[in-house]
């Protein structure tokens, strides 16, 4: 038989993973992306950030990412059309893939399929973000 403290120790241990489990979800439902940079549009409508399934990204590797946006308030953009493009400026040459989003999420996260990088570089993801009768550009700087 547990004693009395054996019972409260063990009732806590498992109040307390209930809860980080909980918080952790809502992390991810909400499309929370704390520490992860942002960029924001080139007139300042949109905020983006992106979280890849590959961490680190890695050289020829087809993966996912999902793009956190927001508008300048920080509210969650729902029901955008994100046209995605991009490449090497150093090179003249673009992406390997054509990338493209495949379904809004909810909470202003749209999945984005199709991402590969072939080469190690310097390369910019272009967004363009239409949502609300606004369009903006967005431009992600990577040195992979």
């Amino acid at each position: 038989a547990l004693s009395v403290h054996e019972w409260q120790v063990r009732a806590m241990a498992t109040l307390i993973g209930k809860l980080l489990t909980a918080v952790a979800l809502a992390l991810l439902l909400t499309g929370a992306t704390a520490g992860e940079p942002q960029w924001i549009s080139q007139r300042g409508v949109f905020t983006v950030s992106y979280i890849s399934e590959l961490r680190p990204i890695r050289i020829n590797q087809l993966h996912a990412w999902v793009l956190h946006v927001t508008t300048a308030a920080g509210n969650p953009v729902v029901g955008a059309t994100i046209d995605v493009n991009g490449g090497m400026p150093a090179h003249d040459h673009g992406l390997p893939t054509r990338p493209r989003v495949t379904e809004e999420l909810g909470g202003g996260d749209y999945r984005l399929d199709g991402m590969r990088f072939h080469m190690a570089g310097e390369w910019e993801i272009t967004l363009r973000i239409s949502a609300d009768g606004e369009s903006d550009t967005v431009v992600i700087a990577l040195l992979l």
